[in-house]
């Protein structure tokens, strides 16, 4: 098994999505021992955004240097190290209803046309469906389709819709919510999320 462990929360050690993220990679190793794991923290270490200038040197053939060069190397990085793993390990935590832009700027790195889709007459087909995806989510409120916030919740959604895009439909989700509530509530969110990932098949 070869996992990529990405964490995108800005918060370091106070960040429940790390906590939750770190758990799962965890039971995977537990079942799986001689598992290789990448970890890159992008919430720590943020990648560049998407620029026009990386986008106007991936169309063809031209001599980049200094920063962009670096951006496109890094760019090459990401995306080598996500096509190398069969398995990938996400802190996703909610920022004013979506994911953060930490986490945006490394989608934009491997949804990349030729590499993990295409275009054809019948229209995208996703190329990167054999792997599975166990994503750690943390909100401050509730926004399950119980809660009456579902129309501002454009975190889980999105990023099953990223995935979706380019062909990996095995994608589990575990959700501490009401983080921001009270003690009680944070508390026993993390009780209920760390029992889900204590139940997950390795």
């Amino acid at each position: 098994m070869k996992i990529l462990h990405i964490d995108s929360s800005i918060l370091g050690g106070a960040s429940v999505s790390r906590q939750l993220s770190a758990e799962i990679v965890a039971k995977l190793r537990a079942g799986n021992p001689g598992a290789e794991v990448t970890y890159r923290d992008i919430g720590g270490n943020p990648l560049p955004h998407l620029s026009g200038a990386v986008l106007a040197a991936a169309q063809g053939p031209q001599e980049v240097t200094g920063e962009l060069a670096q951006d496109l190397k890094t760019g090459g990085d990401v995306l080598a190290e996500f096509l190398a793993a069969d398995t990938i390990v996400i802190g996703a935590p909610m920022y004013n209803f979506g994911i953060s832009s930490q986490l945006k700027a490394w989608v934009d790195r491997i949804l990349i046309a030729g590499k993990t889709f295409r275009y054809t007459e019948k229209g995208p087909e996703g190329l990167a469906g054999a792997k599975k995806v166990f994503v750690a989510l943390s909100r401050g409120g509730f926004y399950g389709p119980e809660s009456g916030m579902g129309a501002f919740e454009h975190q889980e959604s999105h990023l099953k819709a990223v995935f979706a895009f380019i062909g990996v439909t095995d994608i589990t989700f575990v959700a501490a919510e009401g983080l921001a509530i009270g003690a009680d509530q944070k508390a026993a969110a993390l009780k209920k999320a760390s029992g889900e990932i204590a139940a997950l098949a390795a």
